[in-house]
């Protein structure tokens, strides 16, 4: 039986990955790196460098063109339609490179467990009738780095935490303490009421052009839309991550 392994490789940066991570890169007989398109081509070229850094086993690795989403119409139902079409890839590409008993690694970004769709994608397979076992191997996600850069605990004392994205937060403020936004494209956090409100934001985490801001979010909140702007418009993609703390 084919095995999928999913390798949570942190947030940019290779000394992240851990070695329960560089044991299974190791162990697998096949990598499959995802192409998103010129835009995120570091994406990629991250995945190459880790693999190139830790990899001495037999795996080959063979790269491919992610399906993209439909940026129209309904969200979820978008959504829902990328997830088969990356499950199809998945599995067209597996069962051309890779023999009945072979395993195959897919190297996720932070991860598996936290706002990425690879777990679901299985899903898709399995109930599609593609069989296969599954493993995952842990990963630093974005929501630790970001605590660790700024030198902050997650949680105040006694006290819920959230974790939701900038669609939520514009229908919401959620009434936890901490409230942790992500997959934010549109900065969310200046449509809240910004009174006893601090945010503690960073995008690139982990990567050599890592950025941080932390503040009253009443006094930051424009900075860091700027600061957004022009990072994306740079680098030609982004990923943000941010804390929202009462008090």
């Amino acid at each position: 039986m084919r095995e999928i392994v999913l390798i949570g490789i942190g947030t940019g940066n290779p000394d992240h990955v851990t070695i329960e991570a560089i044991r299974a890169l190791n162990a697998v007989d096949l990598v499959l790196i995802p192409r998103k398109g010129p835009a995120k081509a570091d994406l990629a070229e991250l995945r190459r460098e880790i693999c190139g850094r830790y990899l001495e086993g037999r795996a080959r690795l063979v790269e491919f063109d992610l399906p993209v989403r439909d940026a129209e119409g309904e969200y979820r139902s978008g959504v829902a339609d990328w997830h088969r079409a990356i499950a199809a890839t998945y599995r067209a590409l597996i069962e051309a490179e890779a023999g009945p008993d072979a395993a195959v690694a897919l190297l996720v970004w932070g991860d598996p467990s936290l706002y990425d769709s690879t777990l679901r994608v299985l899903d898709l397979m399995a109930l599609g009738g593609f069989v296969f076992r599954r493993r995952v191997v842990p990963g630093i996600t974005s929501l630790q780095l970001l605590c660790a850069r700024h030198g902050i605990a997650l949680n105040a004392v006694g006290e819920a935490v959230e974790i939701t994205t900038g669609r939520n937060l514009r229908l919401a403020m959620p009434a936890a303490a901490s409230v942790a936004v992500m997959l934010d494209g549109g900065c969310a956090f200046r449509a809240v009421e910004a009174e006893g409100l601090w945010i503690y934001w960073g995008a690139y985490l982990g990567m050599p052009n890592e950025i941080l801001i932390a503040g009253p979010l009443a006094e930051v909140a424009g900075r860091i839309a700027a600061v957004r702007a022009e990072a994306r418009a740079v680098n030609g993609w982004i990923m943000d991550i941010y804390l929202l703390r009462r008090g």
